[in-house]
This record gives C-alpha cells, sequence and structure tokens, in this order.
C-alpha cells in the first residue's frame, strides 16, 4: 500500500477509510483502523495500534508496541514512548455493553516516556513531558515534567526538552524563563 506520498509496510493492516499524510511511514505490524486520519511526516513503529476515527497530527513519532485508543487526539510534533498505552474508558468491564468513551487530549509538541499509561478524561498540556514508566492520572500543564506513578509534577521544560531550573518565581503565574541550553524563553 505503498506510493511516492507515503509509506506502509507489507505487513500492515490499514483498514479503508483511512487518511494518511505525505511522507508519512507505517511499519511493520503495525493496525490502523477506518477513519483514523494520520498527518504528514509520522512515523509509526512496529506494532503500533490505533484505533478506530483516532486523530494524529503532523510530526507524530509513535514508537514500538503503543495503543492509541478511540477517543484520543494527539495534536502535531508529539512524541510516544515504546510500550505507552493510552485508555478510553473510566469503568472498564469485558461485559459491559453500555460503556462510555472519555476522549484524552494530547496537545502540540508533548513527549510521553516509555512504559507510561495515560488514563482517559486529561489533557496533556502543549510541550509537557511525561517521565518513562509513568502513570498520568490527571492534566498536565503546558512545558511541566511529571514521573512517577502516579505522575506528579517535578518542574518544567523548555520547548528543546531541557528541565528549566526551579526558582521561587516558576511559581507565580506569567513568569518568564529562558533555557540555558537553546536560550529560547518560555512563558509560564
Amino acid at each position: 500500500m505503498s506510493n511516492n506520498k507515503y509509506f506502509v509496510h507489507s505487513s500492515a493492516f490499514v483498514e479503508d477509510n483511512v487518511t494518511i499524510g505525505d511522507e508519512t511511514k507505517i511499519w511493520h505490524q503495525t493496525q490502523v483502523r477506518k477513519g483514523a486520519k494520520l498527518g504528514k511526516k509520522c512515523i509509526l513503529g512496529k506494532s503500533v495500534f490505533v484505533d478506530f476515527d483516532v486523530s494524529i497530527g503532523d510530526n507524530v513519532k509513535i514508537q514500538n508496541l503503543v495503543s492509541v485508543y478511540h477517543g484520543v487526539t494527539i495534536e502535531d510534533d508529539v512524541f510516544v514512548g515504546p510500550h505507552v498505552c493510552f485508555t478510553n474508558d473510566y469503568l472498564p468491564r469485558a461485559t459491559n455493553q453500555d460503556w462510555k468513551l472519555v476522549e484524552t487530549l494530547i496537545e502540540k509538541g508533548v513527549s510521553i516516556g516509555a512504559n507510561s499509561t495515560i488514563l482517559c478524561g486529561i489533557t496533556l498540556g502543549s510541550y509537557s513531558m511525561i517521565g518513562a514508566g509513568s502513570v498520568v492520572t490527571k492534566d498536565v500543564q503546558p512545558f511541566a515534567l511529571v514521573f512517577g506513578n502516579p505522575a506528579r509534577f517535578q518542574g518544567y521544560v523548555c520547548y528543546c526538552g531541557s528541565v528549566l531550573l526551579k526558582t521561587k518565581e516558576i511559581l507565580s503565574t506569567g513568569t518568564m524563563l529562558q533555557c540555558k541550553n537553546c536560550k529560547k524563553t518560555v512563558e509560564l
């Protein structure tokens, strides 16, 4: 199913009515369900599962063995590490016919570390960073660094991913911080 605009490995299964952006690559044993929308220049690693009607923005990298379930929206420039799992049901039961979809939003520029679980109904704010192995149970503010089980606030990160140093000033709103690595300014 490859063409000159995107690549789909021969072992991948892409259902009908899927939108795939230019230069996107879908690798080994990945499944993309009907109605999914994949942006431009995305990379879906080995054995990724993208459920029906999921929306994934441009320049998104989804590493091996990630499950992106119905109700999850991933915006542009997001990194999803290997074995990350998203959920979409607060009260899962194998026999529940009346379950209710609970949506999750992953905003632009977020990075999610390997083996993290993202509970449904939350928003990961733009350019936030989730440490490996975290269980995220509540909203994460933009540029926040969180990790642990449950994931807790640990500080702030820059656009480039470098940790911004904690100071008393960070706790007030409207604070401007400059990254020592890339010299960009982050407004909190």
